[in-house]
């Protein structure tokens, strides 16, 4: 009998174990949305005070996604990383993301940027959130205001009916560097259903 109590004392333990670690999991999960929503909000805010017509063209449109960036380039290597949320202005859906950057060339810094993607249709934010995005031209893309007719000043026509908005910490920036960039969903932020 005294064995059965010290098995079943032992899987008691286990099982609280078990359960620790997943709320614990389930909170470091839960701070991590938090800090991205608030980086969001941050630089949308940013934005808007740079650019007050983004407000209603993010407003009105199919969907959106902001992220933070970080990059380094160390003499010829060069890479960053960062952390977004995309959000279906229709459904009110968010899918939390990630970047990922790799470059060669001389150089030697590291910058902190946001990038703010425009959809322009659902099916354009669609495929960004579901399948991903990447982007290997070499070269910068500079702004132009010819095909928005105003309405997205300051972006930066990237893809089929997909504009960005990217911010230096000392504001706007006239040009968008996406070489060998990857967007793509946070698996453990948001699993696919």
């Amino acid at each position: 009998m005294k064995f059965w109590k010290k098995v079943g004392l032992l899987v008691l333990a286990m099982m609280l174990c078990v359960g620790s670690v997943l709320a614990a999991d389930s909170n470091k999960i839960a701070r991590e949305k938090l800090e991205i929503r608030n980086k969001v909000a941050t630089t949308l805010e940013n934005l808007y005070e740079l650019k007050p017509r983004a407000k209603r063209v993010i407003a009105e449109c199919p969907g959106y996604a902001v992220f933070v960036n970080s990059g380094y380039r160390a003499i010829v290597w060069g890479g960053g990383h960062g952390r977004g949320l995309a959000r279906n202005n229709r459904t009110g859906e968010e899918v939390f993301m990630k970047m990922g950057e790799y470059s060669v060339g001389l150089g030697l810094g590291a910058k902190e940027y946001a990038m703010v993607f425009v959809f322009g249709t659902t099916d354009a934010y669609n495929k960004f959130v579901n399948s991903g995005w990447k982007f290997g031209a070499e070269g910068e893309l500079t702004a132009k205001d010819r095909e928005s007719g105003g309405a997205y000043e300051g972006a930066v026509c990237v893809g089929r009916e997909i504009w960005v908005y990217q911010m230096a910490t000392r504001g706007l920036m006239a040009s968008v560097d996406l070489k060998g960039t990857e967007y793509y969903r946070n698996k453990k932020l948001s699993p696919k259903k």
